[in-house]
């Protein structure tokens, strides 16, 4: 059984500032709880009801009812498990002249971030670079929505600005409305910057594009959401 303070602790990791403070966010759900045990993430507690069957060994559960699984999450329907799991040391990583990474600026919803995570991870790339202005990944909502891919991307948080005059020497590729045809582009790796959902790349970090490259509009519509946008432009890159 939970007592009070389990309740209040796990409830407070939906907010970012206790979860940085605790270096600690949730994961629920049977689907990504089943891909962070066949991770090399520290699971810290692992909750779930009786009628959950793990895929592959687990470290011990603490058993509880469904009425207090519905206490401690974030879901509409709660799903058999929740996990408090450690995050991971953010380390500036070095970056191979042969290999794609995103750069995001100003990315803030969380259903994007999510998706953009969950397109990175499907096309190989292992590693992103956000602003602090980007949501948290590891919101709940941004967990959830990255179906476990969470689990096998690198995200560091830091100034853009610097980052990227350090990697100045790369081709730096940023999404643009004018930019180059996406489809004529050809090149081995680099990193692609992918902006804010309606401001686009902000005007400070646009200096430091090489290439400007774009989708190619046939209809109507104004823009394209980034996470969708993000799979387009890899789904070219990468080929």
């Amino acid at each position: 059984m939970l007592n009070r303070n389990e309740v209040k602790y796990i409830q407070n990791l939906y907010q970012k500032k206790f979860r940085t403070s605790e270096n600690c966010f949730v994961v629920e759900g049977p689907k990504l709880v089943d891909e962070l045990l066949n991770s090399s993430w520290t699971i810290k507690k692992l909750y779930a009801t009786a009628d959950w069957e793990p895929t592959t060994h687990s470290p011990t559960i603490q058993i509880i009812e469904q009425h207090e699984l519905e206490r401690i999450s974030a879901l509409e329907t709660p799903n058999q498990v929740l996990a408090i799991v450690e995050m991971k040391d953010q380390q500036g990583f070095s970056i191979d002249k042969n290999e794609w990474v995103l750069v995001l600026n100003g990315i803030q919803d969380p259903g994007n971030l999510g998706t953009i995570i969950r397109n990175a991870d499907w096309f190989g790339v292992k590693k992103i670079v956000a602003d602090t202005v980007t949501a948290d990944c590891y919101n709940s909502k941004v967990v959830q929505s990255t179906m476990g891919s969470i689990f096998r991307v690198n995200i560091l948080y830091t100034d853009l600005a610097s980052f990227l005059k350090k990697h100045a020497h790369l081709p730096i590729f940023g999404a643009l409305l004018d930019g180059k045809d996406i489809r004529t582009v050809q090149a081995k790796g680099g990193l692609l910057i992918i902006g804010n959902e309606s401001k686009g790349i902000l005007p400070d970090i646009q200096p430091y594009i090489t290439d400007p490259v774009t989708i190619i509009r046939k209809g109507a519509a104004e823009s394209l959401n980034a996470g969708v946008a993000t799979g387009i432009l890899l789904s070219h890159l990468t080929q």
